[in-house]
């Protein structure tokens, strides 16, 4: 790598959006799992986690 060579050209990194496509293979609508509602129970390895839609738009999710 020469001083005036940046060094993400001598690196072949995946760009951002392809990353992201790698890691999440399909994405789910908020909407399809609320159905209208404020919240739902989700149930992963045994345990129930509920998805809750805050008044502010935001998602949290406890356990």
């Amino acid at each position: 790598m020469s001083p005036a060579q940046p060094a993400s050209a001598t690196l072949n990194l995946p760009s951002r959006r392809n990353e992201h496509a790698q890691a999440t293979p399909s994405a789910v609508d908020s909407n399809e799992l609320l159905r209208g509602q404020k919240a739902v129970d989700i149930v992963h390895n045994g345990s129930t986690y509920r998805l809750q839609a805050t008044r502010l738009g935001k998602l949290i999710l406890t356990k």
